[in-house]
């Protein structure tokens, strides 16, 4: 095995080499901005990996740039950080973030009954394919709980039952508060307040399973079993205080026929629940994803 080789191989939470750091610039589109990245990168010792960029209009729109870079000396970062806020923020008018990617996000699952999506994510991270720690599962059913402890994953069930959340969300927020950035519900049947959102202080990301917007509600399979469609799907979303209507990340679909009974649809919107979140998961990890109004930019 080559130096190489040990560099690369997945290991638990990590599937980043090390020494590389992500950053993310976005703001009014005008001439020199790339110039000034790569000028500032470079006098800190920085190699770039990958540069995505786009624009949505050349003439005064809104630039979006993802930039992977490799330092010798990650200790560069802090007075990196200083000069890139001169030169982009301060002369440019950007918006930035720079972020060591060999520390993986700290990621906190809530789920309910269905264990599809959960378990995925559960493998997903043990096998080195995610780029995160999940930290926690919160669920309001025990369910799940002998899985994901079999992981060795700490498990808290917080039920929530009746039409007052506000006991159950309390002790959500004081689980998560400090210890996460990034919250994921893996089909958690419960609806997010507002004040929630508000308060947990990191992304929230949501699977629905349609290809939004279509048939929201409960029975989502059997209402597309009766409608008689041909393709169904799912849609990994940010939550926002409005109900499924957050930014998209990632969706997808499946072909089905008039053949195939409401059971033959769960098992196969299950398939595509867990690999839309699974990718929407490991984009946002990767810092793949900028949010922009109401919509994304993914540099997949």
């Amino acid at each position: 095995m080559t130096a190489t080789d040990t560099l690369l191989r997945p290991v638990a939470g990590e599937i980043t080499p090390a020494n590389r750091a992500s950053l993310i610039i976005h703001g009014r589109d005008r001439s020199g901005i790339v110039a000034a990245v790569t000028a500032v990168l470079s006098a800190h010792g920085g190699n770039i990996v990958s540069l995505d960029q786009y624009s949505d209009d050349p003439e005064g729109g809104h630039f979006f740039q993802r930039t992977i870079v490799h330092f010798d000396d990650m200790g560069v970062m802090p007075e990196l950080e200083k000069h890139l806020f001169s030169a982009l923020t301060e002369d440019l008018g950007l918006e930035f973030t720079l972020r060591d990617l060999s520390t993986p996000l700290r990621v906190a699952v809530f789920a309910s009954k269905s264990d599809h999506c959960l378990l995925d994510l559960l493998w997903r991270q043990r096998r080195g394919e995610l780029p995160i720690e999940i930290t926690m599962v919160i669920s309001n059913h025990t369910d799940t709980q002998r899985d994901v402890e079999g992981f060795g994953i700490p498990f808290h069930h917080v039920p929530s039952q009746g039409p007052d959340k506000s006991a159950a969300e309390a002790e959500n927020l004081r689980l998560l508060r400090g210890n996460v950035d990034l919250v994921v519900l893996a089909r958690y049947m419960q609806i997010i307040s507002e004040d929630f959102i508000n308060e947990v202080g990191v992304p929230i990301i949501n699977i629905h399973h349609s290809f939004l917007p279509a048939f929201i509600g409960a029975g989502p399979y059997a209402k597309a079993k009766e409608r008689g469609v041909k393709l169904i799907g799912a849609t990994a979303h940010y939550v926002t205080p409005d109900l499924d209507e957050g930014p998209i990340i990632e969706q997808d679909v499946v072909r089905v026929t008039h053949s195939e009974t409401v059971a033959d649809l769960q098992r196969r919107g299950a398939d595509v629940e867990r690999s839309v979140l699974s990718r929407a998961v490991r984009w946002h990890s990767e810092d793949r994803v900028i949010r922009f109004a109401n919509h994304t930019i993914v540099f997949a």
